[in-house]
């Protein structure tokens, strides 16, 4: 059996999506070694990999919440911390793979350094995309608004001062989209369907869309009324008090069974008067909830809106960064969910009445998701590594 390294950045988004491929190649028999963060090292080896902690290696990557809750939406700040994180592992990774020599790297597209030690120690190498794949076409499908492409340039001089020190240290890196975007040369998994991904066909035949990994639920939730209304803003960004409180004012003395996800809001959300029909919670088994969901009001990122479409739930979609804000575009071009323009208790009580009561949005909704499920998962993505091994690879030409 093989021997198969996986690199991730410190992000949920970026790490989640693995963790059924980890369990589906360590029950085939592979051994699988995660580096990564120490905050992701249990549910790493929940799910059957070696852990092993870049802490040491990458120490700036201990962002503040304040500062991990930014790296979403401030490129400048998200390119420093991934310059610093390559720069600290290179060195110590090679070492690492020099030891190891493993038979397979699959790397984050945003764990550049994987790719590189790959290259020099001749490993065979997987990109592992939990996001929209990015290329020219897909990018016309999910214009940027006028507010983000000046947030582009107004930070592009301390971008290309990160990009300098990356050149000096003897990457060849022109500009950050080789960092952020496809390397079009390379096997890929990316974790959606070809329905859900925009532009799926200008991809080269390397790129394998094996839908999302989703792994099986854990706590079973229990529906107590015809009509579940599952709340959740996502595990960083979510401190939004005002915005729970409009949802339990909106829902009070409504026929609906309601589930909110608070993070650390909850306790003091519980502190209140809260309807007899609204739960809360600062975690919840989203998967458990999910099933059983007749609609999402969520954040829409990348994995959040997809585990809610796999089920055939419909969005009302409240996007705070430029990835969730490209993730709900294409949700609105599907049909499959409303953006919610304001917070007030009745605006969020019309938006998912209207999309309670057009069935169109839950048709939608599960036409993607059988999309995602005809895809293979987890099971797709480890065959496509284990073609990467046995040196099947497809050829990544368009």
């Amino acid at each position: 059996m093989a021997t198969i390294v996986f690199f991730s950045i410190p992000a949920q988004g970026h790490t989640n999506p693995t963790l059924g491929v980890v369990r589906e190649l360590t029950a085939r028999g592979h051994r699988v070694i995660y580096d990564s963060f120490e905050g992701f090292r249990e549910k790493i080896e929940a799910a059957g990999a070696e852990f092993v902690g870049c802490e040491r290696f990458a120490p700036t990557m201990g962002l503040t919440r304040q500062a991990g809750a930014r790296v979403g939406s401030d490129l400048a700040l998200s390119t420093r911390v991934l310059v610093d994180t390559i720069l600290a592992l290179d060195e110590p990774v090679c070492r690492e793979m020099e030891k190891l020599r493993p038979d397979c790297i699959v790397g984050d597209s945003m764990a550049v350094w994987a790719k590189t030690v790959a290259q020099r120690r001749s490993i065979p190498y997987v990109c592992s995309m939990t996001t929209f794949a990015f290329n020219r076409e897909s990018a016309k499908i999910l214009p940027q608004g006028p507010g983000q492409v000046l947030g582009m340039l107004l930070s592009m001089g301390r971008v290309n001062r990160e990009i300098q020190r990356l050149r000096a240290a003897g990457y060849q890196v022109k500009s950050v989209l080789e960092l952020i975007g496809c390397d079009e040369t390379v096997p890929t998994v990316v974790y959606t369907s070809p329905m859900f991904q925009p532009a799926a066909q200008t991809f080269p035949a390397c790129f394998a869309f094996v839908g999302p990994s989703i792994r099986p639920v854990e706590t079973p939730v229990e529906k107590t009324r015809k009509t579940l209304v599952y709340i959740s803003m996502g595990t960083v960004n979510n401190h939004m008090l005002p915005l729970y409180r409009a949802c339990i004012q909106a829902f009070r003395d409504t026929p609906y069974q309601v589930i909110l996800s608070a993070g650390d809001c909850a306790e003091t959300l519980k502190r209140g008067n809260l309807p007899e029909n609204v739960f809360v919670q600062s975690a919840v088994d989203q998967i458990g909830v999910l099933e059983k969901t007749d609609i999402f009001l969520t954040h829409c990122g990348m994995n959040s809106a997809s585990e809610g479409l796999y089920f055939g739930v419909p969005l009302v979609m409240l996007p705070q960064t430029s990835e969730q804000k490209g993730v709900a575009k294409r949700v609105l071009q599907l049909g499959a969910g409303v953006l919610l323009k304001g917070t007030r208790p009745g605006e969020i009580r019309r938006v998912v009445r209207q999309v309670l009561e057009d069935p169109r949005y839950r048709k939608n909704a599960e036409k993607v998701g059988e999309s995602f499920r005809a895809c293979g998962g987890a099971a797709a993505a480890a065959d496509w590594i284990e073609r990467q091994i046995a040196g099947k690879e497809m050829q990544c030409s368009q």
